[in-house]
């Protein structure tokens, strides 16, 4: 397991069960008291945990808040049915697509049925489910399941995906900050959709106007990294105009 792995399974239990003990830890996870107490330190720096005697207590912070899909499902379902249909308008057919996990992008592939020649690489299993009844080429990365957003995470996901290149990438965050750049509340999935920002010709970042002005736990990229963002209409102007003087075209639906 390596030492990102290992201190997201960390912090994952104390976000379940409020505590933990390095004791029980270490038997669980076969790894000795001091690597625990040096993973256990390293969270409290980043003020993710609140270090104790003989273990962690969880801290509430909204950069940790990880909703499962079916929960992000019922968010602003609108926006994201307006920002799909913006989206499908920047591909042509014959191109390679690529779609991260999350609700936005599945509205993204459900429009993307519309065509017939384009090859689809995704983390996600809703998303190829959704296009597995289709005539399009499909290529579902491996890796490491995480249950809570259907995706395949890890570095088996992070290998193959070294090995691709895609026309466009549609990447969904939990947050954007125009000074720090996008960001996700798993250490593991800002992994994934950093080396699928490496693999793509061009960056859409796709999600609705209530993602900006957040942080979450982990950064993927910098602004600087992201072509276009398509969000919805309630945007603020200030947050637009500082996202144009960093070159990025900004769409509103």
């Amino acid at each position: 397991m390596l030492i990102d792995e290992r201190r997201q399974l960390i912090l994952s239990l104390i976000q379940n069960h409020g505590r933990v003990l390095v004791g029980e830890l270490s038997r669980t996870l076969g790894i000795s008291q001091i690597t625990i107490r040096k993973d256990l330190e390293y969270l409290q720096s980043k003020g993710l945990v609140h270090r104790t005697h003989g273990g962690a207590l969880r801290i509430q912070s909204s950069a940790l808040f990880d909703p499962s899909l079916q929960e992000k499902q019922t968010q602003h379902s609108q926006e994201k049915q307006r920002i799909a249909a913006a989206a499908v308008k920047m591909v042509e057919e014959g191109q390679c697509v690529m779609l991260d996990s999350g609700t936005t992008t599945a509205a993204i592939a459900s429009e993307l049925k519309q065509f017939s020649q384009l090859t689809v690489i995704t983390n996600a299993m809703n998303i190829a489910a959704e296009l597995a009844s289709t005539n399009m080429e499909v290529i579902l990365i491996g890796g490491t399941l995480r249950k809570n957003s259907f995706s395949l995470v890890g570095p088996l996901a992070e290998d193959v995906l070294e090995e691709m290149h895609a026309d466009i990438l549609f990447l969904g965050v939990d947050g954007f900050d125009v000074e720090i750049g996008l960001t996700t509340p798993n250490f593991l999935e800002s992994r994934v959709n950093r080396a699928m920002v490496k693999a793509a010709r061009r960056v859409v970042t796709v999600c609705d106007s209530t993602k900006f002005n957040r942080r979450s736990l982990s950064r993927i990229v910098p602004p600087s990294s992201i072509h276009c963002v398509i969000t919805d209409k309630n945007l603020s102007p200030e947050i637009g105009e500082a996202l144009r003087a960093q070159n990025i075209e900004v769409v509103l639906v």
